[in-house]
């Protein structure tokens, strides 16, 4: 729990460590020597600090305290998948998870407690937003489920992924300072080719992530080329329209020459007829992308059902005609609620 008075040491940057060693007559250097403590070595506690003299570290916790996250509880699917149970300072509870495949090993993450958008076919959305996640929670998540990728899979962290709880780009500042962490020498050290976010389109803030020249891969969260669907499965998708997205989308690829993912989930008598086939066609026309088709995890109502396999091929079959890359992303973890749309503290 959060102490009354100190402030988190995580908060300081380099040059601010040192300077307090300076004002307190120590050498600058010790700043150096607790910053590697906190970030690249992990250590949610003081005592750990070995090359710290006792009466250094004494002090430190007379000032400081490390607002670290605990693993409240670890589910395991039967694919090998690991959900987490996140327990912030504040005694919130956000969810992440590890994602094993005979490749790779990916952390999915969360950006907020809750989330701020209204998508009707995701658990996540149901839950009231309560706050944004700080840079150091979002990291901590990744280096415990590096750390059990080690221990459970006998491999490290490959990838990450911003799609747990939240919407990143709602996050911003804070999302962009903890991928900077992670990629940083002094932190993980982590490729940004190796890191996606994943945005249910907040035009703006793409636009925004384009100037400020981010290395990062981006998903966007699509479901539907057509206003007037998309406002259903989404609504707030009123707000950020196809258009804007679209502009949005091109701006961010004349800057980043990266191409888009689009995340698309097909449902039964919702977006599974020939011209929602036609519409998305014709939107991967706009700038170069690929689209993953996300096999639908139920939340528990019947308004929103998979679409048929027969419609998953129509999809297919028009995407590659028209030399569109596309994958079928299989679920994992469905049988522990891990799975994409699943997140909801149900622990």
């Amino acid at each position: 729990m959060k102490q009354e008075g100190k402030r988190d040491i995580r908060a300081l940057t380099k040059e601010e460590l040192r300077n307090f060693f300076t004002e307190i007559g120590q050498q600058p250097f010790r700043g150096n020597q607790i910053y590697e403590w906190l970030w690249s070595k992990g250590s949610h506690n003081f005592d750990d600090m070995s090359n710290i003299s006792k009466e250094t570290r004494e002090l430190l916790k007379e000032t400081f305290v490390i607002n670290h996250i605990e693993v409240d509880s670890l589910q395991k699917s039967n694919d090998g998948t690991i959900k987490n149970a996140v327990k912030l300072h504040d005694g919130l509870i956000v969810e992440s998870v590890l994602i094993p495949t005979k490749k790779r090993t990916t952390a999915c993450v969360s950006s907020q407690v809750g989330c701020s958008l209204d998508c009707k076919f995701c658990a996540t959305a149901r839950l009231k937003r309560m706050r944004n996640l700080n840079p150091d929670e979002i990291y901590d998540q990744v280096v415990a489920i590096h750390r059990e990728s080690m221990l459970y899979h006998d491999r490290p962290l490959s990838n990450i992924v911003f799609m747990g709880m939240g919407e990143p780009l709602m996050n911003y500042k804070n999302v962009l300072a903890s991928i900077d962490k992670i990629t940083s020498d002094e932190g993980l050290g982590m490729s940004p080719k190796r890191i996606t976010l994943s945005t249910s389109g907040v035009p703006k803030m793409i636009k925004k992530l384009a100037d400020d020249g981010v290395k990062f891969n981006l998903a966007v969260s699509l479901h539907s080329a057509i206003q007037e669907t998309r406002e259903q499965i989404m609504p707030f998708a009123k707000s950020f329209t196809l258009e804007d997205l679209q502009e949005s989308l091109e701006y961010w690829y004349s800057i980043t020459k990266k191409k888009i993912t689009y995340e698309y989930v097909v449902w039964k008598g919702i977006n599974d007829a020939p011209h929602d086939i036609d519409a998305l066609v014709r939107f991967c026309g706009y700038v170069p992308c690929k689209v993953n088709i996300i096999e639908y995890n139920p939340i528990d109502d019947g308004d929103f059902q998979q679409a048929t396999n027969e419609a998953l091929d129509a999809y297919i079959s028009e995407l590659e005609r028209n030399h569109i890359p596309v994958t079928v992303r299989r679920s994992r973890g469905k049988d522990i609620d891990a799975a994409c749309g699943q997140l909801a503290n149900k622990s």
